[in-house]
């Protein structure tokens, strides 16, 4: 079997209404297939003015805006019209992207059509109910994951630390890594720019922490804010850059008096705002990956971040960044101090996390997938029972 022969269903909770790292991996996947002679369906919400033009055919799944989430929308299944489209493309994989209603419904399908199944594994969905004091929640909602991924043929993640963290929690056994590639002609070093950082009101020695990424509370935005008071505390000198919007931004707006908020950025212009800080704080633990912390190595930045999954596969602790293992703001506090006070350390830092990302190749990167999704049809076709 060829790449040429593979018919790829996507089913996806979010591919192009609003941006992120997760939707863009799957644009650029599904583009590097259909490159490869591959057909492509996706199947996802949508909304009048998606954030960007979809890859391939898009196909509209039902959904109504989450509740105090109104810019997500959630999948209401697989209506007849879809099945009906479904199986006039006859699909030989069938990848699901999110473990939504669609996703289960979708994986049902595949295995009354004797379809090969992948999931791909973007978050850390069981983290989320932490951030919203519902933490009682999340043994049921790694059950609800451990039931669709246990329905599939193999799963695919983007860090290894994410692999072992699936296998711990007994998700699957076929696991294949699927990492995240950086776009080199947006993220580098060379994109600092003192002009820009000047119209923000930043001095040419003043230590920018950059935080990139949508302002909602499971991005660690309490953590980030208390490690900042913390080094306010010690007169730690230094200003905070935030990148980014979400629904969250007027909390950490408050919590953050004199920060400078940039909005959303995207091209060129947030490589140029990345790259103009000089060190990036990361304390999320619900990335599965952290597409922004590649960025900001790619940006020659030193990296601080949660010793959770993705970041330690990114973070080499001591050489191109810090992991902190203990997530409280003192912990964090001490290493960022040492950062700010430190621009030898910063530039040692920031020039091997620059390095390190150059391994990052996205045509690599896909190909992985594509060898999963070969071997997931090859099966199939040869009839090997699904486990």
């Amino acid at each position: 079997m060829n790449v040429s022969d593979l018919r790829i269903a996507l089913v996806s909770g979010n591919y192009n209404y609003t941006r992120d790292g997760a939707n863009q991996a799957l644009n650029c996947l599904m583009g590097y297939v259909m490159g490869k002679g591959a057909q492509v369906r996706v199947y996802s919400p949508t909304v009048p003015t998606p954030a960007f033009e979809p890859t391939g055919e898009l196909v509209s799944l039902p959904s109504f805006p989450l509740p105090g989430r109104s810019e997500f929308q959630f999948p209401l299944g697989l209506p007849g019209r879809v099945r009906d489209d479904l199986e006039a493309f006859k699909p030989n994989v069938l990848h699901v992207a999110s473990p939504d209603v669609s996703a289960h419904r979708a994986v049902s399908w595949a295995r009354d059509n004797d379809v090969a199944a992948l999931a791909s594994v973007h978050t850390r969905f069981e983290t989320y109910p932490r951030y919203y004091k519902m933490g009682f929640l999340e043994p049921a909602v790694e059950a609800i994951l451990r039931r669709l991924y246990r329905r599939c043929d193999a799963l695919v993640a983007p860090s290894p630390s994410m692999i072992e963290t699936l296998r711990e929690q007994e998700m699957h056994h076929d696991i294949s890594l699927w990492s995240r590639g950086v776009d080199r002609n947006v993220f580098g070093p060379d994109k600092r720019d003192a002009a820009w950082r000047a119209e923000l009101g930043l001095a040419p020695d003043e230590v920018a922490i950059g935080f990139l990424g949508r302002l909602v509370m499971e991005k660690g935005l309490d953590v980030f804010a208390d490690t900042v008071v913390e080094l306010r505390r010690r007169q730690v000198p230094h200003r905070v850059v935030v990148i980014g919007e979400g629904p969250a931004r007027a909390w950490f707006e408050k919590a953050l008096p004199g920060g400078i908020f940039v909005g959303f950025q995207s091209g060129p212009d947030l490589g140029r705002a990345l790259a103009s800080t000089d060190l990036f704080f990361n304390p999320s633990i619900t990335e599965t990956f952290g597409n922004v912390t590649l960025e900001a190595m790619a940006s020659g930045l030193p990296v601080v971040a949660a010793g959770a999954t993705g970041s330690t596969s990114l973070v080499l602790d001591g050489e191109t960044g810090a992991l902190v293992p203990t997530g409280s703001a003192e912990a964090y506090a001490d290493v960022l101090e040492r950062y700010c006070r430190d621009p030898q350390l910063r530039q040692a830092h920031g020039a091997a996390g620059e390095m390190r990302s150059r391994e990052f190749s996205w045509d690599a990167i896909n190909q992985a997938v594509v060898d999963v999704y070969l071997r997931l049809a090859k099966a199939r076709a040869n009839g090997d029972a699904r486990s």
